[in-house]
């Protein structure tokens, strides 16, 4: 997997979330400079990896949502983000990659759309407590969209039944349908038990007809 950075995620980490903010209504041309910057510098990292190595899959960092929807209006995306994003993704076509992944936490609904246009095709990690519904978005997308994911963390906190409810809601449909990747949520917390992340693993593979595994 080839790391292609991203335009909004690391900006927010350099200069914080208010003040990225109010760049963008304030100082657009600073955030297109900046997003310029970012895009010449990741266009020629990806020509010079991509001359030596063979990827199969290229990855994005946004983090730019939160429960309630994108951290800026879809306009934003289109006007700042969308014309980058298609630059990088027609390069990595043309070298063969197909599979353009984002990790973005926060719900997603209004974000999919404007990655799948402008070719992003796999999101993860499709938070349940942000919304994001994978059963949903399959029957939407079809597999236009490949994800992962979307098993809420909090279950496994639960205990065995909790756990078993959740994946069996979705994953089966979802690993039937194709194009999905089971995990949970995030990373895993620390109020969920070994032996209750154990069972979720031995559950998992026990629905993708795999042996368990010993712990």
């Amino acid at each position: 997997m080839l790391e292609v950075g991203g335009f909004f995620g690391y900006m927010r980490e350099w200069v914080g979330s208010e003040k990225v903010f109010y760049l963008f209504h304030d100082d657009p041309n600073l955030i297109e400079e900046i997003m310029d910057t970012v895009l010449e510098m990741e266009i020629e990292i990806i020509r010079r990896v991509a001359n030596n190595i063979k990827f199969e899959m290229a990855a994005y960092w946004e983090d730019m949502a939160y429960k309630a929807g994108p951290l800026i209006s879809p306009d934003m995306f289109r006007k700042f983000m969308m014309p980058r994003y298609k630059k990088i993704n027609e390069l990595l076509h043309n070298m063969g990659v197909d599979i353009i992944f984002v990790d973005c936490d926060g719900n997603l609904d209004m974000l999919i759309p404007l990655w799948l246009e402008c070719g992003v095709n796999f999101v993860w990690p499709l938070e349940v407590a942000a919304g994001n519904d994978a059963v949903a978005l399959r029957k939407k997308y079809g597999t236009d969209l490949i994800m992962g994911g979307n098993i809420d963390k909090r279950a496994l906190a639960m205990g065995k039944e909790a756990t078993k409810k959740e994946v069996m809601s979705k994953v089966p449909f979802l690993l039937e349908k194709g194009g999905y990747f089971p995990s949970v949520d995030h990373l895993v917390p620390p109020d969920v038990p070994f032996e209750n992340y154990c069972y979720y693993i031995n559950l998992l593979r026990e629905i993708a007809g795999m042996a368990k595994l010993r712990f």
